[in-house]
């Protein structure tokens, strides 16, 4: 028994050894492709893990508000539209208030929205900043001016994803559960997100040491 727990063992390690070699030998004879193919990775990982701390907020933080809130109109600029049989109200900034068939405030609009969208979004970023700074991109750049261009990024990126959804997010409450639009919203925006802010990271986190 322990002759055999001593050859499970010594084939693990030279399991991990050898994949470890492979790496090392891949990294050797490709290191620019192998150094994007490790930052791809771990950003892929940690933005999907923020994506869900985003999907929670998203979620149940608007039935936390209530439904005043829900129920509180906030909206810029407010530009009228009518798309696939679905009258709705554009804007850059906040969220329709949702009306159920008879007439009544549903969780997941106006106000309440907007607030657990940007909150659970900012959130996600700060846990996000961190983890891809140091892990991913392994910078050692100035930290209060690579978070002020991470916040700008931040703002821009959420002003995109905001006008984005909101063309289709009414359209979809009209059809869907809201747990279910969640999620589309959720990984919609995180995809996107994601592209841009890959290469907005390959700028704003340099690697090496910061410049004196």
């Amino acid at each position: 028994m322990a002759e055999t727990e001593k050859t499970n063992a010594v084939t693990n390690v030279e399991s991990k050894t050898g994949w470890a070699k492979i790496w090392r030998n891949f990294e050797e004879k490709h290191p620019k492709l192998a150094k994007w193919l490790y930052q791809i990775f771990y950003f892929f990982v940690f933005s999907m893990g923020v994506t869900i701390i985003q999907y929670l907020f998203f979620t149940f933080m608007p039935g936390i508000l209530g439904e005043e809130l829900a129920g509180t109109e906030f909206m810029w600029p407010q530009v009228h539209m009518d798309i696939l049989g679905v009258e709705f109200t554009w804007s850059l900034l906040g969220y329709n208030v949702l009306y159920d068939a008879s007439g009544a405030v549903m969780i997941g609009g106006g106000l309440g929205y907007f607030i657990s969208y940007e909150v659970g979004s900012f959130v996600a970023q700060c846990i996000n900043f961190p983890l891809q700074r140091n892990i991913t991109f392994k910078s050692h750049g100035n930290p209060v001016y690579q978070a002020m261009w991470y916040f700008i990024a931040w703002i821009a990126i959420s002003l995109i994803c905001n006008g984005f959804n909101n063309l289709w997010m009414p359209i979809a409450a009209a059809y869907m559960a809201p747990a279910i639009y969640n999620i589309l919203v959720t990984f919609i925006t995180g995809g996107v997100s994601m592209v841009i802010f890959f290469f907005v990271f390959k700028i704003i986190f340099p690697e090496g040491e910061a410049k004196k």
